[in-house]
């Protein structure tokens, strides 16, 4: 909790925050029916609000093992300090609170393999918890329920109180004596029951582990029950249990710039753990996002929209990015460059990579985006900068990517938390009409076509499926290829030759043409007749 209380104390006077986060799990394959179409999987017809909901399935499956935060300090007018840490959290399960997810194998695996620490973050992680669970856990401390969560810690209780039921009897008061080896919630557990039940005692906290238990007469219990310094009043509780959540609302309230890299993912994690569980409306969370963090950058935005303005070399990895940044072929190192240095309680990430340990990627993070901010800077004057750059200056240079957070292989480039989304262009939208081959699902069709290139498929109808591709060079290669395919007809979608909307409505108009025809010609002929 000290920790907590210095990286608040500093978020509030600094110039921004940039943040990483890790989870259990990214997709969860038990939404996966279908991988290639209906499933969980981010798809190029995605529009944003299909998206959105589908991530929101997956951030309800999983939780965060771990959140990096970097508060950068702009001590001077280019050089900045920065304090990286490290939060391993854990679900709140104070009282009746018990939240259930879902641990992905690949991601745990994924995770291990770059030194995760797993019995920090079961066993010392910091909990935290959202609006909605804070309302359940206030109402079950106004009722003054005692239902313990777990069958450890009601082992832990009922060692506890048999020892100061012997110990009672004959100890005097002001007597004490020391309750050890508990651990979390149960130090607060143990003096609610023990209060509740004998008023001739008082109990106060020694350190995280141990509880001291004092005989006490009842006008003196009274008496310390009114201190404001009581460890066990319902506001002190709240604030113990909503844990790294009270660091969260601190940074909402400090309205300092939000950096993260390809950041979808965690705004959503951070709207359903530590602030509301996410809503059904994908346009009331951008709003409510957007009024959490007025200003988001996402530098995955940043880089990858200035990579031909810059020459650029496209990298996928945060840290393969950092390093294209901190080259002297792409940024010289000019005494107007950014000078970033690491707190001396953070040098260890000077001395060594630590990839995918969330401090270590927000540090990684927000020096990108002053790198890249600078590079901006450079380009837009043609080099010739007059004094060395201000935070200031670079966030005037990144005005046209402040909230527009990367969309992964959808149907826009980019989420807009200030405004509307713009669609993105993709090359022209195939259709596959398949002959002579029963059968054929989007997964076949799929592995049909991996070999050449990668599309993603959606059925049209029994026998045609689309092909969408974010490259116009595999668009060409499969028209050309495939155009002598026996069973595979491979062609540009057309809206009104293809739609099975467009042609439903054209074979009810035939129908009725045809009928219409056939009224007027037996009905001429009738007339004829007579």
């Amino acid at each position: 909790m000290a920790l907590l209380c210095t990286v608040c104390f500093k978020a509030v006077q600094r110039r921004s925050e940039t943040f990483d986060m890790e989870f259990t799990g990214l997709y969860s394959a038990s939404l996966q029916n279908d991988k290639l179409s209906s499933g969980s999987v981010p798809s190029l017809f995605d529009s944003p609000m299909e998206r959105y909901l589908k991530a929101k399935q997956s951030v309800q499956h999983f939780t965060v093992t771990q959140l990096g935060l970097a508060i950068f300090s702009n001590e001077s007018s280019n050089k900045y300090v920065v304090h990286s840490y490290n939060f391993f959290l854990f679900p709140s399960t104070w009282g009746v609170t018990d939240v259930e997810f879902t641990l992905s194998a690949s991601s745990i695996q994924f995770l291990s393999h770059y030194g995760f620490d797993y019995n920090k973050f079961l066993k010392d992680g910091i909990p935290y918890m959202n609006e909605a669970q804070e309302k359940i856990l206030h109402q079950y401390l106004l009722e003054g329920s005692r239902k313990v969560s777990s069958a450890l810690d009601r082992d832990a209780l009922k060692k506890a109180i048999d020892e100061v039921t012997c110990w009672i009897a004959a100890a005097e008061e002001e007597e004490t004596m020391i309750l050890q080896d508990l651990s979390g919630y149960q130090v607060l557990e143990v003096q609610l029951v023990l209060r509740h039940a004998l008023r001739n005692v008082w109990t106060q906290p020694l350190g995280i582990k141990k509880v001291m238990v004092k005989k006490v007469s009842p006008q003196r219990r009274r008496l310390l029950e009114n201190s404001p310094d009581d460890c066990c009043q319902k506001e002190l509780i709240l604030r113990s249990a909503r844990g790294f959540t009270n660091l969260f609302q601190i940074l909402v309230q400090a309205k300092k710039p939000l950096v993260g890299h390809n950041m979808l993912m965690d705004l959503m994690h951070l709207h359903d753990k530590f602030y509301k569980p996410l809503p059904e409306s994908y346009e009331e969370f951008k709003g409510n996002i957007h009024n959490l963090f007025p200003v988001l950058i996402d530098t995955k935005t940043v880089t990858k929209s200035i990579w031909k303005k810059c020459q650029f070399p496209l990298r996928s990895s945060l840290l393969e990015v950092y390093a294209v940044l901190c080259s002297s072929n792409l940024n010289p190192k000019d005494s107007m460059c950014p000078k970033i240095a690491l707190a001396s309680e953070c040098s260890r990430y000077a001395e060594k990579k630590s990839p995918h340990e969330a401090g270590y990627d927000a540090f990684l993070c927000g020096s990108v985006l002053l790198k890249s901010a600078h590079l901006l800077l450079c380009t837009s004057t043609d080099g010739a900068l007059e004094a060395d750059p201000c935070f200031p200056q670079y966030l005037s240079v990144l005005a046209e990517y402040l909230n527009k957070v990367n969309f992964i292989r959808g149907g826009v480039s980019s989420i807009n938390f200030s405004g509307e989304d713009v669609p993105c262009h993709h090359p022209p939208l195939l259709v596959v009409h398949v002959r002579g081959w029963p059968g054929l699902n989007e997964r076949q069709i799929y592995q049909e076509f991996k070999a050449l290139c990668r599309f993603d498929v959606r059925r049209l109808s029994k026998n045609q499926f689309l092909l969408l591709s974010n490259k116009f060079k595999q668009v060409r290669l499969v028209l050309r290829d495939y155009k002598h395919h026996p069973h595979l007809r491979v062609s540009v979608y057309g809206h009104w030759r293809h739609s099975p909307g467009v042609n439903c409505l054209l074979q009810v108009s035939g129908v009725v043409a045809l009928w219409s025809v056939l009224a007027f010609v037996l009905g001429g002929a009738t007339c004829c007749l007579f």
